[in-house]
């Protein structure tokens, strides 16, 4: 039987990270809710026995349901019928699953029914639901959103709402609209105050909003009149059982097909405000964007790992000129490029996570009384490397994602191109994954001042003091040299005081960092696993140098009078 989890030894590994003890301590608050629920854990071996068996949870059902349903709901769809969307019969098998394995809710606080979990072991039951149905995942994971309520809700709202969640209703966040893609302070949704009802008024169109017709929404719209920026737009709750919205149509997409992508018209829809005025694309968007973009980083992996088992396979059962394919060299180098990628970007992805679970934790700590200065110093170091590796994670991993799906529809050949074999899916469900929630151009921007600011650098040098294993050690070495052509790239961009320059070459030096800083992270884990991690590290090594090498001698190569070379505006 499979299992997305078991099956995998490498993300048992990443939850076994030694960071995962402050992350418990954090989180459980001194295990106090032992007393009060008996599902609580009462210390930490047994907290972390609790995420290993939800996780087995998971991947089976992920490993047998999901992946039973998969091609039915990709073939099927959402159905549009009138102003609601129906989903496809095995997308709803699937929420059932889930709802009845109380998948739902699982970062809230068990006083609402959720499971009280860090953000990493759930972000791993989110990788493990993508690997078999991205669509699906999407509906499932679109539960996070509630994290964003949380944080900035008042406690009624949090009675109301958060049990919801954790007992499976569905989530979407409005944010995109038609004249309002990238670019959230154009968003003109309108947001008018109605004194008579007591409460506000949503009218206006949003679009590409995934899961549109969830039972709750969390929406950007113009709260303040008159205003043209993001300073008048504001964070609302709307609950679809106050009816006033409607779905417009389903968007026929490329891939992710058991996801309704819909057109949302907002006529006069009852709503609350979450959280104070005028700081919704500010303050509250950005928190709910970070961890969209942790999911979709997450899915990423799933996507990468599903394509490497499915190339993996076909490899080792089609046999050409008389001996299986993967006895030839040139394909054994893609599978190992693929794993190579797929390590990394996993590394990446969880130690973006356990930095959030630090940091989120202690937010939610600072709610119940004050920190002491050694947390609150804590707080802000673990929330800056979170804010520094999140767009890298995004990033990175939805494009190892399309070159996987990319590398895997390549091995099988003209097997590959037809409808028979699921890599054709998790091919045209990978293209998105660069796309949605800030393309990996916008991840650059939002990295760009980590280049510019040395923060990426001095991660670069903490990890060079690590101890490693005899093994690694060379690769250190190298790794060392990666990063003084690194810094030695920043520098000659810096010193050129030319901002079109700076643009140009952003990508370049964000790709920089992040495959660097992935060098490491699997030297740490080839040292912890030699078993599991050290070819992935070896390859990766050399496809880092020749990426920095290819970086390096672009930016060093660049200068204000190249930009002449450019296509015009």
């Amino acid at each position: 039987m499979a299992n997305n989890y078991t099956d995998h030894p490498e993300l048992k590994f990443e939850l076994n990270h030694p960071l995962m003890k402050r992350i418990v301590e954090l989180k459980e608050r001194d295990f106090r809710d032992k007393e009060d629920y008996d599902y609580a854990p009462l210390d930490f071996a047994d907290a972390m026995d609790n995420y290993d068996r939800v996780l087995d949870i998971t991947g089976e059902l992920a490993g047998t349901t999901i992946a039973d349903n998969a091609e039915g709901v990709d073939l099927e769809g959402p159905h549009h019928v009138g102003d609601r969307v129906h989903y496809a019969s095995g997308t709803q098998a699937n929420l059932d699953a889930m709802v009845k394995a109380g998948l739902n809710g699982m970062t809230m606080p068990r006083r609402y029914g959720g499971l009280n979990f860090p953000i990493t072991p759930y972000t791993m039951c989110a990788e493990l639901v993508a690997a078999s149905d991205a669509g699906f995942g999407n509906i499932w994971s679109l539960q996070d959103c509630i994290e964003t309520l949380y944080e900035f809700g008042d406690e009624d709202q949090h009675s109301r709402f958060i049990p919801r969640i954790c007992a499976g209703e569905t989530m979407s966040m409005d944010l995109t609209e038609p004249d309002a893609g990238s670019d959230l302070q154009s968003v003109m949704l309108k947001a008018t105050y109605d004194e008579e009802a007591g409460c506000w008024r949503l009218n206006g169109v949003k679009r590409f909003i995934t899961n549109g017709d969830a039972d709750l929404h969390l929406v950007l719209a113009r709260s303040e009149e008159g205003t043209t920026d993001g300073r008048g737009l504001s964070m609302f709750i709307y609950d679809k059982r106050d009816g006033g919205v409607n779905v417009r149509r389903i968007e026929n997409k490329l891939g992710i097909h058991g996801s309704p992508t819909c057109e949302l018209v907002y006529k006069n829809a009852k709503a609350e405000l979450c959280g104070n005025r005028k700081l919704g694309l500010i303050k509250y968007v950005m928190a709910l964007m970070n961890g969209a973009r942790l999911g979709i980083a997450a899915q990423s992996v799933g996507i990468s790992q599903a394509a490497y088992n499915e190339g993996l396979a076909y490899a080792r059962d089609r046999e050409q000129f008389g001996k299986p394919i993967i006895q030839f060299p040139a394909v054994r180098d893609m599978l190992s490029n693929m794993k190579a990628k797929l390590d990394a970007g996993r590394a990446l992805l969880y130690q973006c996570a356990r930095y959030v679970d630090i940091y989120k934790a202690l937010d939610d700590i600072s709610r119940e009384r004050k920190l002491t200065p050694e947390e609150r110093q804590e707080q802000k170091l673990y929330s800056k490397l979170a804010d520094s590796l999140t767009p890298l994670a995004k990033g990175m991993n939805s494009e190892y994602c399309n070159q996987n799906t990319y590398d895997a529809i390549q091995i099988h050949g003209g097997s590959g191109f037809m409808l028979d074999y699921p890599i054709q899916r998790y091919y045209r469900d990978a293209r998105i994954t660069s796309i949605y929630e800030g393309t990996t151009q916008l991840q650059v921007v939002a990295a760009i001042r980590y280049v510019t600011n040395g923060s990426y650098l001095a991660q670069m040098r903490e990890f060079e003091q690590a101890e490693v294993s005899e093994e690694m050690r060379p690769l250190l070495e190298k790794a060392k040299v990666m990063a003084d052509k690194f810094e030695e790239a920043v520098e000659h961009v810096k010193n050129a005081a030319d901002q079109p320059l700076h643009d140009l070459c952003a990508r370049h030096l964000v790709e920089m960092a992040a495959d660097i800083i992935m060098l490491h992270l699997l030297l740490h884990n080839a040292t912890a696993d030699a078993d599991l991690f050290a070819k992935s590290a070896k390859v990766y090594a050399r496809l880092t140098e020749s990426e920095i090498a290819r970086h390096h001698t672009y930016v060093m190569g660049t200068t204000p009078e190249t930009l002449a070379e450019y296509v015009e505006a």
